[in-house]
C-alpha cells in the first residue's frame, strides 16, 4: 500500500501551493514534475537561456502542440513544431510562476457573476462562478503572507473588499517615470493606482529581497524574491520531510478501476521508462491545455472518453487573455537633462496599475466588463533590440553603418514604455482542448490539438483599453505611440478546460474543484476557471489552491 496520502502532477502555482498546504498539516506528499528542478542559484540573466534556446521549455521537435486558428471560414491546423509557436511556459520544478512578472491582482466580486451582471453574450458560454469572492478573500489574504505580496493599497471605485488593511510588504522601489505616469493620468483625469507584484521588497526567511538587476519577467529570479511557487512554498514544504518532488517524470495517464476511482498514475522517468505510484488522492495541476490532455488520455472502464468526460466537457470552454498592448518610445534627446537621466535608471518597476474601466458604461458599447491596464519598461533584452534594429520598415535586412546607427539608436537613443490591457477571454465552442491523434510526443503520445477561436466581443473591449493606455503614453511624452490589439492568445495566460460547476454535464469539477464522480481526484490549476476575469491569474490560482487542500484535508 502507497506510503503517499497525496499525488500532485505538476508543480506551479496550483500543484505548489496544494504541496504545501497538505504537507504543512502532516501529509506524506509526492510531487510529479516533468521538468527539471533548477534553484535560485542556477538563474542568470541570460537572454539565451531565457528567451532564445529552449534551456526552461521542451524542444518543439520532442514535445509539441497542434494549433487550430481560423482559416476563411474553416480552420487550419499547424504544429507547433513547424511554427515555432510555443505553448510551454516553464516546464521545471514551480512552472511557470517561475518566470512571471508577479504582477499580482485579485479578483474583483464582479467577476464570479459575470453572467448576472452582464447577461448573455450571444457565441460565448458565460456563466456565473459556484462560489463567490467571499470564498476566496482568506486565501487572497493568505497569499499575500505566504507567497509574499509588495504593494499599498489605494482606495478607489473598485477596490475590492479586503479582510487586512494593507499588503503585509511594502512597495517594491519605484521607478522615476512611476512619477510621470500618475501626473499624466491626473492630466486626463484617470486614477494610476500603485501595482502590487509578487516580489519581496524585504527578506523573508531564505528569500532575498528584490535586486532590481532589471530583468525579472521571463527571467528566473536568483534572490527568491519573485514568489514562483519553488522559492515561496515548495522549498519549504520539501523542508518538513513530508513532501518529494520528483522531477523529470512525465506523467502520461491516470489509472481508474471498474468504479471510476483513481488508483494509481504512471509516468516515465528521466531515462524514459514507464513508472507507477499510488495515493489515497490526486491531484492534476499541469496547467490548463495539458490538464485537459492528460484527462482526455487517461480512459478507464467508467471513463471510456477520458476521466471526467462523461458529458463531453473535458478540454472545453479553455480562455486566455484578452486585451492589447500600447507601447511608444521615451526618446533622450527629446527629454531635458533631468527627466533624460530619470528615463534611463534600469531596475527599479513602474508598479503603475488603471481600475478605471473595470466595468465599462460608455454610450456606446453599453455596460460591459472591462479590465485592467499595467504600465512596465521594455524588456531590456539587447539581442532582442538588435533583431528589431536589423531590418528597416519595409522589412529588409539593414547591413554594415547603417545597422550599426539603428543599433545604437535602439539601445543608447532611448527605451520603450509598455501599457499591457488585461481583459475577459470570453469562453466560447471555438477554444479548446483535444487530442491529436495522429502527432505524437517523444514517448509516442498523442499531443494537445488547441483550438484558439476568440470571440468578437474581446477586441472591442482590448481597444477601448488599449487606446486610453495610448493616450496616457502620449501625455508623459513618449513618441511613436503605437496600439496593438489581436484575437491571437498570449500562450503565457491559459485557464479553463475544466470549469466547475454544480451540475456535471456543464462542468468538469464540483465547486471544492473535485471531479463530478470521481471523489479522490481534484483539479488545482487554472483548468477550474469558468471565466478568466480581467487580470493575470497566478493569485487566483495560488488562492485557490490553497482552498483545494483545505478541502482535501477536510475529506481525510
Amino acid at each position: 500500500m502507497s506510503h503517499y496520502d497525496a499525488i500532485v502532477i505538476g508543480s506551479g502555482a496550483g500543484g505548489g501551493a496544494v504541496a504545501w498546504r497538505l504537507a504543512m498539516a502532516g501529509k506524506q506528499v509526492l510531487v510529479l514534475e516533468k521538468g527539471p528542478w533548477f534553484t535560485a542559484a542556477d538563474y542568470f540573466k541570460d537572454e539565451l537561456a531565457c528567451c532564445r534556446r529552449n534551456v526552461y521549455t521542451p524542444d518543439l521537435r520532442d514535445e509539441r502542440h497542434v494549433i487550430e486558428e481560423r482559416s476563411g471560414r474553416g480552420w487550419s491546423a499547424t504544429p507547433t513544431s513547424e511554427s515555432g509557436w510555443s505553448f510551454w511556459n516553464g516546464n521545471v520544478v514551480g512552472g511557470s510562476s517561475t518566470f512571471m512578472s508577479g504582477f499580482f491582482h485579485r479578483l474583483k466580486p464582479v467577476d464570479f457573476r459575470l453572467r448576472s451582471e452582464f447577461g448573455p453574450i450571444r457565441g460565448a458560454n458565460v456563466v456565473d462562478w459556484p462560489i463567490g469572492y467571499d470564498d476566496l478573500e482568506p486565501y487572497y489574504s493568505e497569499v499575500e503572507r505566504v507567497v509574499g505580496v509588495s504593494g499599498r493599497v489605494v482606495r478607489h471605485a473598485f477596490l475590492e473588499p479586503r479582510s487586512t488593511p494593507d499588503f503585509p510588504y511594502p512597495p517594491t522601489a519605484e521607478h522615476p517615470v512611476a512619477a510621470w505616469v500618475d501626473a499624466a493620468c491626473a492630466g486626463l483625469g484617470y486614477h494610476a493606482l500603485p501595482l502590487p507584484r509578487a516580489i519581496l521588497s524585504q527578506p523573508k526567511g531564505a528569500r532575498r529581497s528584490c535586486e532590481y538587476s532589471g530583468y525579472c519577467g521571463s527571467y528566473g529570479c536568483s534572490s527568491g524574491a519573485k514568489g514562483g511557487a519553488r522559492a515561496a512554498l515548495l522549498d519549504e514544504a520539501v523542508a518538513t520531510g513530508r513532501c518529494e518532488v520528483r522531477p523529470h517524470s512525465q506523467v502520461f495517464r491516470l489509472l481508474s478501476d471498474a468504479k471510476g476511482r483513481v488508483q494509481a498514475v504512471e509516468y516515465f522517468d528521466r531515462a524514459g521508462q514507464r513508472q507507477r505510484e499510488s495515493a489515497k488522492t490526486y491531484v492534476v495541476a499541469c496547467q490548463a491545455i495539458e490538464t485537459s490532455r492528460l484527462l482526455l488520455s487517461s480512459v478507464g472502464p467508467r471513463h471510456p472518453h477520458g476521466l471526467g468526460n462523461r458529458y463531453g466537457q473535458v478540454g472545453r470552454n479553455l480562455v486566455f487573455s484578452a486585451g492589447g498592448v500600447s507601447h511608444g518610445r521615451l526618446e533622450y534627446a527629446d527629454l531635458d537633462p533631468e527627466r533624460a537621466a530619470q528615463a534611463r535608471v534600469t531596475g527599479p518597476f513602474i508598479n503603475r496599475t488603471l481600475h478605471d474601466w473595470y466595468v465599462i458604461d460608455d454610450p456606446r458599447l453599453g455596460r460591459i466588463k472591462g479590465g485592467v491596464l499595467d504600465f512596465l519598461m521594455g524588456h531590456p533584452n539587447v539581442i532582442a533590440r538588435a533583431h528589431a534594429a536589423s531590418r528597416d520598415e519595409d522589412d529588409n535586412l539593414v547591413w554594415g553603418s547603417a545597422f550599426k546607427r539603428r543599433l545604437e539608436a535602439a539601445i543608447r537613443g532611448g527605451r520603450r514604455i509598455d501599457c499591457e490591457s488585461f481583459a475577459d477571454w470570453l469562453p466560447s465552442d471555438h477554444c479548446f482542448v483535444a487530442l491529436a491523434g495522429r502527432t505524437r510526443d517523444k514517448w509516442g503520445r498523442p499531443v494537445a490539438r488547441v483550438r484558439v477561436g476568440a470571440h468578437p466581443h474581446d477586441l472591442i473591449v482590448g481597444r477601448f483599453l488599449a487606446d486610453r493606455g495610448a493616450r496616457v503614453l502620449e501625455a508623459l511624452g513618449a513618441k511613436e505611440v503605437v496600439v496593438s490589439v489581436s484575437d491571437a492568445p498570449p500562450p503565457n495566460l491559459v485557464a479553463g478546460g475544466c470549469r466547475f460547476g454544480r451540475d456535471p454535464r456543464y462542468a468538469v469539477l464540483d465547486p471544492d474543484c473535485r471531479m463530478h464522480g470521481v471523489d479522490n481526484l481534484f483539479v488545482a490549476d487554472a483548468s477550474f476557471m469558468p471565466t478568466g476575469g480581467s487580470v493575470p491569474y497566478t493569485w487566483t490560482i495560488y488562492a485557490n489552491a490553497l482552498r483545494v487542500g483545505d478541502k482535501i484535508l477536510a475529506q481525510g
